[in-house]
């Protein structure tokens, strides 16, 4: 016990090898993504704002798909109800690996990642549930300030060209994976509007088929897409947000290798989806949520109207204080010791970009705030909020940039062009 209490790496220390590639190749496509997400989040503000704004609310409100199905949609349910879902089975599948061989496998390891993002949510829903409390605002958005948008987030990064070290990085990934499951547990248990239980039978009843595939090892993607797209339609018509079953799904396949196998189902069928999830299903519901038309007025009553500035304070503040906290006292009720490379002001500065809630605080706010001239104003503060924390994050890791630099090359120099980082030879020569 003693032994593996000194060899227990520090708190955001060197990751092992294989969980820095893991990430590395995750992080890769996440950022890529949140670049073409912040594109298309720029488009939808400039269309939504200039002389065109009629064609773009057309193309936004346009119905189509199967009435007889209960699936006659509009563009904009298409994207939030249909295409998130793909992002969402993707997230399920993060989740489901960083279970099984990630951060998450064993509660030693867990414990930090978990309790910050656990205090992540708690704490920005009670500031917006304080500030609407006092000015004599509505409850029912206290869930919007709660996710951080891991793409967007990176993009950010990317744009500032950071040197971050893995182990932040994977820190950000973990909370953004915890406070997914998080948002998707909110929107099936808080957000369903009237239950059929016979189409969520039929839905649970596709799951349960689907598993039993995976566990009989039957292959073949013309048993899982006509299952995994009824499961879909049956959960959408059942009353839960569709987007459930995506994580459902994703949660479902096997992430580890049988014998033989050069990668498991969930593995495969996460580098045929993230591309599409990153690059078209993101970006393309982002494009036709973030449309919101930008006046004096409007971004007065974001911050005089409780319930937008309730949004405002619990992605700005709600967020840094519920991660930092939430991590400082984790960290010291583990006893985990901080790499010494860092200090405190790395995790405030990541708790701070965490206050990045795009994606899924958009998608919590339709669902919340039905009424088109209520949700305007919350689509604006979600966009506010995000872009404070973004210009705060900036100042504090830029600031810190040098020692990011310094540490990133040493974890990826190579020396000998032999593929492997020469940091993590001279670790297992130490070892040895």
């Amino acid at each position: 016990m003693a032994d593996a209490a000194r060899k227990r790496s520090p708190f955001l220390g060197l990751l092992p090898l294989p969980e820095r590639n893991a990430v590395v190749q995750a992080l890769r496509t996440e950022t890529v993504g949140g670049l073409v997400l912040l594109a298309a989040a720029v488009v939808a503000l400039v269309w939504a704002n200039t002389p065109w704004s009629g064609v773009y609310e057309q193309i936004r409100d346009f119905h189509f798909g199967i009435p007889a199905l209960g699936l006659d949609l509009s563009v904009q349910h298409w994207t939030a109800d249909g295409l998130l879902a793909i992002f969402f089975l993707v997230a399920g599948i993060e989740l489901k690996r960083e279970l099984v061989v990630g951060e998450l496998r064993t509660p030693a390891t867990a414990a930090l990642p978990v309790i910050a993002a656990f205090c992540g949510m708690i704490v920005p829903a009670a500031v917006y549930a304080a500030t609407v409390t006092v000015g004599g605002g509505s409850l029912e958005g206290w869930a919007i300030p709660m996710a951080t948008d891991i793409a967007f987030a990176l993009a950010v990064l990317a744009v500032l060209s950071t040197h971050l070290p893995a182990s932040l990085r994977a820190f950000l990934l973990t909370l953004a994976v915890v406070d997914d499951l998080g948002a998707v547990l909110i929107i099936a248990i808080f957000f369903t509007s009237d239950l059929n239980f016979a189409a969520l039978g039929g839905a649970f009843a596709g799951l349960a088929v689907i598993y039993l595939l995976q566990r009989f090892r039957v292959q073949g993607w013309w048993w899982y897409v006509p299952l995994g797209v009824v499961t879909w339609a049956l959960m959408y018509n059942g009353g839960v947000h569709a987007t459930v079953a995506g994580v459902a799904i994703g949660l479902i396949l096997r992430t580890t290798r049988d014998k033989g196998e050069s990668a498991s189902p969930a593995e495969r069928t996460s580098h045929l989806l993230h591309p599409v999830s990153a690059g078209v299903a993101v970006p393309l519901f982002a494009l036709f949520a973030a449309g919101v038309g930008i006046s004096g007025a409007a971004l007065g009553e974001v911050f005089t109207r409780p319930e937008p500035l309730g949004v405002v304070l619990g992605l700005v503040i709600g967020k840094t204080i519920g991660i930092f906290a939430g991590t400082y006292l984790a960290a010291r009720f583990t006893q985990a010791k901080l790499n010494p490379d860092l200090a405190w002001a790395d995790v405030f500065a990541l708790a701070v970009l965490a206050g990045i809630g795009f994606t899924v605080a958009l998608l919590i706010g339709e669902l919340a705030f039905p009424d088109p001239s209520t949700a305007e104003h919350i689509k604006a503060a979600v966009l506010i909020g995000s872009l404070i924390a973004v210009g705060l994050a900036t100042l504090l890791i830029k600031r810190r940039n040098g020692v990011y630099r310094r540490l990133y090359d040493e974890e990826t120099r190579d020396d000998d062009h032999d593929g492997i980082p020469d940091i993590y030879q001279r670790t297992d020569t130490a070892e040895r």
